[in-house]
């Protein structure tokens, strides 16, 4: 098994464990303090891996530095919005809907920066948002 698989796997359980953790997490908590709350456990953890690797900063010119700002103000956006989702609504439905996040990034990634798409990308994408659409139904 290619290692990308092992990590998007792994990544996938975490991803699923955030909603459930949260929405218990979440009944007596405002979405947004409970989102920054999560922010800054998250940046302490990271930062912690990143000094115990010994890494640096280093790479990073305005260019860099302006696309992965960028993604991490999407990227707060996105669990500030998914946070009000979860703690309002069910998560059988907000982890649905949130996933046609993949379908949108397929399309994204093909207009914006000229991947390659296949009619059995777009058929899986097309896919994707309509199990959204039946399971948040």
């Amino acid at each position: 098994m290619p290692l990308y698989i092992f990590y998007a796997l792994l990544s996938a359980l975490f991803a699923s464990l955030v909603p459930i953790f949260g929405k218990l997490g979440l009944r007596d908590v405002d979405s947004t303090v409970a989102t920054t709350v999560r922010a800054f456990i998250m940046f302490l953890f990271l930062f912690l891996i990143f000094m115990w690797q010994g890494k640096t900063i280093s790479g990073f010119d305005s260019r860099a530095l302006t696309f992965i700002t960028l993604s991490g103000l999407a990227g707060a956006l996105s669990w500030l919005f998914y946070f009000m989702a979860v703690k309002n609504g069910r998560v059988q439905a907000v982890v649905a809907i949130d996933k046609t996040s993949v379908a949108l990034a397929i399309l994204l990634s093909w207009l914006v920066l000229r991947e390659s798409m296949d009619w059995k990308t777009a058929l899986g994408a097309v896919l994707i948002v309509l199990g959204a659409l039946l399971v948040s139904l």
